[in-house]
């Protein structure tokens, strides 16, 4: 079986044999980031951080898609979420036209409903379900049901590049010009990013990142970090985790391209199982 994710999953690589990504693309009217293994995160961010003028991004191509599909007869697809991307429609279409070539192959596309740290956590579990030899049929119908036992949680120092492209209202990233002030909030079950907070300094956001984890039932599953330039905060947020649950399994992981662009600088992603 062939696991493939678009590049908003911050993995470039799995431990497994037969993984691919579809590329996102970050745009402006001088340049083009192509999301990845070849991107230099920091050499785009720099540039963003100077560049006055508007960045978007696009998602994977049809092309794209059927290129990560190609040889494969059992598929199974994470997308960023459909209600920012158009991501989840692209693998859709390539999905269709792939099997009108090969009858016989079957496709799994999946909205993650979300981005980054919490579509590595389904594809961690893809991997597991499918190294423990389950079924194409079991294996989609656990994964689904999976993806309603996470949640994904934020802190941002930034929300420029969200609020430029419709992601958030303009009035909240207009908050963040404050010195050291970071909103934090959710995924929502939309998938769409809601702010819920305002927090002072990162020790505060840390704070206010595991009260949310533990108000949606996280008691010591599986963790996933990701983080913009920021490892320090992401490493004492894991220290604190592991405080309260030892047993707790977390990773931290660098966010890739498009997940940068989004986070910004300093921005820090946590995923997590939970039991509500």
């Amino acid at each position: 079986m062939r696991i493939v994710a678009d590049s908003s999953c911050d993995l470039y690589t799995l431990d497994y044999p037969d993984f691919r990504t579809a590329p996102l693309k970050v745009y402006t009217d001088e340049r083009s980031f192509t999301d990845n293994e070849s991107l230099n995160i920091k050499d785009m961010l720099d540039y963003l951080a100077g560049y006055k003028g508007r960045s978007y991004t696009s998602c994977p191509s049809v092309e794209d898609w059927l290129a990560a599909y190609e040889g494969a007869d059992e598929i199974f697809v994470s997308t960023v979420t459909s209600s920012l991307s158009g991501s989840y429609n692209s693998a859709m279409t390539a999905a269709g036209m792939y099997q009108e070539e090969h009858p016989e192959a079957k496709i799994s596309v999946i909205d993650s409903l979300s981005t980054g740290a919490e579509e590595v956590l389904l594809l961690y579990k893809l991997k597991e379900l499918i190294e423990a030899g389950e079924s194409f049929e079991n294996i989609d119908q656990k994964i689904r049901a999976y993806l309603k036992t996470t949640r994904l949680f934020f802190s941002f120092f930034s929300l420029h590049n969200l609020a430029q492209n419709g992601r958030v209202s303009k009035a909240a990233a207009a908050a963040l010009c404050v010195l050291n002030i970071s909103v934090t909030g959710t995924a929502s079950e939309a998938g769409k990013v809601t702010v819920t907070g305002k927090a002072r300094g990162e020790r505060k956001s840390i704070k206010t990142l595991l009260e949310y984890m533990l108000k949606a039932g996280y008691n010591g599953g599986r963790a996933v970090i990701t983080h913009v330039e920021n490892e320090a905060m992401a490493s004492s947020l894991k220290d604190m985790i592991i405080a309260s649950w030892p047993q707790a399994d977390v990773h931290i992981l660098p966010a890739k391209g498009l997940c940068s662009y989004y986070m910004e600088r300093r921005g820090v992603v946590i995923s997590c199982e939970t039991q509500n």
